[in-house]
């Protein structure tokens, strides 16, 4: 057994010393590289993936939770910070399922809940109170978080007294909420309202001007329905606002002159500021149904007629006019007779009353300027683009500034719209340019490595064809000196002289040394 093992072990090293010092070594690092990428994948395939089932948990919700996972002997990691768990990839949903059927997740809050881990006998009305406004702040806790944007919240409900007097049951009740947002998320205006809404309905007698709340970083999140909007989210709307004014513009202009020079030979900058101030007014207006004479509708009509008649004065006068009479008795002079009419008419017209509550644009443009770049047709050459060409543009952007600038309640001249409007003719750096210089770049490393391994492919097989000549020479060596050592033969039964033998042999030793001691091999060996 080991004479067989040694004879095989010899054989693998005739076979092993065939080859080449560079082609052992390629040979080693092939074996050692495939070792060690089958033991790298051996060990990502036997090794457990992990992956995130729980994220921003509640200390409380945390323990519990990590419990849970002890008892059912289930592997997990738990973060630095205990916010964070993660289990087995295959696990993450039995996992998920099993913490929410038994409510073991509640985002620190037990809400209405806490009333069921206990009995009620024996409970006071303060502790009842207590444990009742608990709830409610568990339950509004937990709406809040679940929206996707908000990692945890706390509320702070403050009730009014009951009492037997009026006053203090028309109190109201306060509520105060602080939210924390998670990273790479934001609250818009809608969100904000929708949390009033929900804590607003949630308790009663809690009118959304008694709510506050605000962020982790202490910024008051305002209702729009109680102070309008908060300076944040109204000057993101503005900007917003602004910037989808420019771009709309900025794409029509792109699309007038793109269709008469060219898509990409026309640079349009355009720069706007906008009036946010937002007016409120009243109109009432009069105006007669009847617009020919000017005149209403008549409703009513009133007319009165009075007329009288008087024969003369009675006798006496009027008492102590006379020249001789006595004041206080009546006179002897009487005057003739008198004839009186009144007439009056009154009409009631009805006419048009019109009150209009009118409400100013949310935004009027304040400023516009354009400033329009044009490719000349002929590069590098400005004036290949006429003057006329120019004014052409200059006049549609000086109509699309007037336009834009109408309800600013100020009066500009030509003069001033034309400063406003720019068109230059300049030639463009194009990013086709750039591209072209990496791809010709790009094709010139190719080409380098293509000529690197063309150069590579026939030197190797150059040496591939030297190696395969210097071994058929070798062989053919070895043939040949196999075939010299069948030559040397002495024919002693033909030679009758032993002096000639031995002539032979000192010339067969001194030509051919090797043939000699060959021979001699042989002699011994049939003997």
């Amino acid at each position: 057994m080991n004479e067989n093992l040694l004879q095989y072990w010899e054989k693998v090293k005739q076979y092993w010393n065939r080859y080449s010092r560079t082609t052992k070594i390629t040979f080693i690092a092939t074996v050692v590289l495939l070792i060690l990428t089958a033991a790298i994948i051996s060990i990502n395939l036997s090794k457990t993936e992990y992956s995130l089932a729980f994220t921003e948990l509640q200390p409380s919700d945390a323990s519990a939770i990590k419990s849970y996972l002890d008892t059912a002997k289930i592997p997990y990691h738990l973060s630095a910070d205990g916010k964070s768990i993660e289990v087995p990839t295959s696990e993450v949903a039995n996992v998920k399922l099993g913490v929410e059927s038994q409510g073991l997740n509640k985002n620190g809050s037990l809400g209405f809940g806490a009333f069921s881990d206990s009995s009620s006998f024996g409970i006071t009305d303060n502790e009842f109170k207590v444990k009742y406004l608990n709830a409610i702040q568990g339950e509004l806790q937990q709406l809040i978080n679940a929206n996707q944007a908000i990692a945890s919240s706390k509320v702070l409900i403050s009730l009014p007294e009951e009492g037997p007097f009026l006053q203090q049951q028309q109190e109201k009740a306060t509520a105060s909420v602080v939210v924390q947002t998670k990273q790479g998320y934001t609250l818009d205006q809608a969100k904000v309202d929708t949390i009033y809404n929900l804590v607003s309905h949630s308790v009663k007698n809690l009118p959304l001007e008694n709510i506050t709340i605000s962020d982790q970083y202490g910024q008051s999140l305002v209702s729009s329905k109680v102070g309008g909007t908060s300076s944040t989210s109204l000057v993101s709307s503005q900007a917003d606002i602004n910037n989808q004014f420019r771009n709309d513009l900025q794409k029509n202009i792109n699309t007038m002159l793109g269709t008469m020079f060219g898509r990409d030979k026309v640079n349009v900058s355009i720069f706007s500021t906008m009036n946010f101030d937002q007016k409120k007014s009243k109109e009432q207006l009069v105006s007669a149904p009847n617009q020919v004479d000017q005149k209403g509708l008549e409703i009513s009509l009133q007319e009165a007629s009075e007329s009288y008649q008087n024969n003369g004065a009675d006798t006496g006068g009027v008492p102590g006019t006379g020249a001789t009479d006595v004041p206080g008795y009546p006179g002897a002079a009487s005057s003739g007779k008198s004839n009186s009419e009144k007439n009056n008419k009154t009409v009631n017209y009805e006419v048009n009353r019109i009150t209009n509550d009118i409400i100013s644009t949310p935004y009027v443009v304040k400023d516009l300027s354009i400033n329009v770049g044009i490719e000349p047709p002929v590069k590098d050459d400005p004036n290949s683009l006429t003057a006329e060409t120019k004014a052409a543009v200059q006049s549609a952007l000086v109509n699309i500034v007037r336009t834009a600038l109408a309800d600013n309640k100020v009066t500009y001249t030509d003069a001033d719209l034309q400063k406003k409007v720019t068109v230059f003719a300049h030639s463009f750096a194009r990013p086709t340019d750039t591209l072209a210089s990496k791809t010709t770049t790009y094709l010139t490393y190719a080409g380098l490595a293509l000529a690197a391994l063309a150069i590579g492919l026939i030197a190797g097989f150059a040496i591939r064809k030297r190696r395969k000549a210097a071994q058929q020479q070798l062989d053919q060596e070895m043939n040949l000196a196999a075939g010299k050592a069948q030559l040397p033969t002495i024919d002693i039964e033909n030679v009758t002289n032993e002096n000639q033998v031995r002539k032979q042999l000192e010339t067969l030793a001194k030509k051919r040394p090797e043939d000699f001691v060959n021979l001699l091999r042989t002699w011994l060996v049939d003997e």
